[in-house]
């Protein structure tokens, strides 16, 4: 039976009324959704046009598109200089019988920018890797297991063989440096930007200290911030911010750094955090995107080093807070200190193992599966 992507019924409801952009990693899936809206749901469906095919950019450039196709996808069109100004007339022009799907590996919120507006055509959503409860409907410790090993990522997950996991990882990275960032980015120091991508595991769950980066790769701080955010644009890695309080001495201004692809990183502790950190954001930019609210996660983290992993907003008030440990320990006393000096009306402790005790006010301990199913049961599937 083929598993549906938790976007497909969204899309489905927006997609006589708007454009369509569909976002994400590199071999996320975003092709493959984009065909579920096309009969047969093949890439040799003249529906199908990748800018990244001859054939495709030829017809495309000659203005000769296949307008007897009810439903058009345009795959890594942004790549074409003047996409904007050629979505905007096609919509214009034909919206009232045809419906368009634009999908690509870089940030389509980022790269959309500049241009003809296209302000009010286009509802904008970003695929992400399989969740725990999108993998599964019922999930058990060791579908976890699997999803922390092989990544979230469809070809790797549902394969699960070792040898083609680590293959898959080295092509993906080199695609996404090699290609995809020459295509988008006007830069010429490829190499030392694959030594930062290579680095950067290594710094997931601290925060990201961008003068030593800048001391191993031999460029300056705000170079190596212009590279991260690069790999942020193709989403290769997501940094997130602190979250302060007037009532504690928060740190204001080192961000921290997470992969999409947390397999990369060795340690299975910092592994599982980087697991939780792509779950909230999943969850974040799917209310983002579905309902419209303004979403934000963050982390907190006091001048005494006290700290709690992350923080979810909505429309710029706290919403929960999450502690990841991998085993099954009594709450972190930070949970109690920032309870009493914040306003984040609850708190939690995830981890790998099977105990659940405690409260939500002063922390809950329990199962990451059960904590994030029971945040999909609230919100929906994701």
């Amino acid at each position: 039976m083929k598993q549906l992507r938790y976007l497909q019924k969204p899309i489905s409801a927006a997609l006589n009324k708007k454009m369509i952009f569909i976002g994400g990693p590199r071999q996320v899936g975003k092709t493959t959704l984009s065909l579920e809206f096309i009969q047969p749901k093949s890439v040799k469906n003249p529906s199908y046009l990748n800018w990244d095919r001859v054939s495709d950019r030829s017809l495309i450039l000659k203005d000769q598109l296949p307008l007897q196709q009810s439903t058009l996808i345009f795959d890594e069109i942004h790549k074409y200089k003047y996409w904007r100004n050629l979505m905007k007339g096609l919509f214009d022009k034909h919206h009232v019988d045809h419906r368009f799907i634009v999908t690509g590996s870089a940030r389509l919120d980022y790269f959309r920018k500049g241009g003809d507006s296209l302000l009010g055509r286009y509802r904008y959503f970003r695929l992400h890797p399989f969740s725990i409860t999108e993998y599964k409907n019922s999930p058990t410790a060791k579908d976890l297991e699997s999803l922390l090993k092989f990544s979230g990522f469809p070809e790797s997950l549902f394969g699960q063989e070792e040898r083609d996991h680590r293959i898959w990882q080295k092509e993906r990275m080199n695609r996404v440096i090699s290609e995809d960032l020459r295509d988008l980015e006007n830069v010429r120091e490829i190499s030392q930007i694959m030594m930062l991508a290579e680095a950067l595991p290594d710094r997931v769950g601290a925060p990201l200290s961008l003068r030593s980066l800048s001391e191993d790769l031999g460029v300056s701080q705000p170079t190596v911030d212009r590279w991260v955010q690069h790999l942020s644009n193709l989403y290769y890695c997501f940094r997130i911010s602190p979250f302060g309080s007037p009532r504690i001495r928060a740190v204001k201004k080192l961000s921290k750094v997470y992969l999409w692809d947390w397999s990369a990183v060795d340690e299975k502790g910092f592994r599982f955090e980087n697991l939780v950190a792509s779950h909230l954001l999943k969850f974040c930019h799917f209310v983002e995107d579905t309902e419209g609210h303004t979403m934000e996660l963050r982390y907190l983290r006091d001048t005494d080093l006290r700290e709690i992993d992350f923080v979810v907003l909505k429309n710029k008030k706290p919403l929960f807070a999450v502690e990841c440990k991998t085993g099954e320990r009594q709450p972190s006393p930070s949970l109690r200190y920032f309870q009493e000096r914040t306003n984040i009306p609850k708190f939690y402790q995830v981890h790998l193992g099977e105990d659940d005790y405690g409260s939500e006010r002063t922390g809950r301990v329990l199962p990451f599966i059960r904590f994030f199913k029971d945040l999909s049961e609230e919100y929906g599937p994701f």
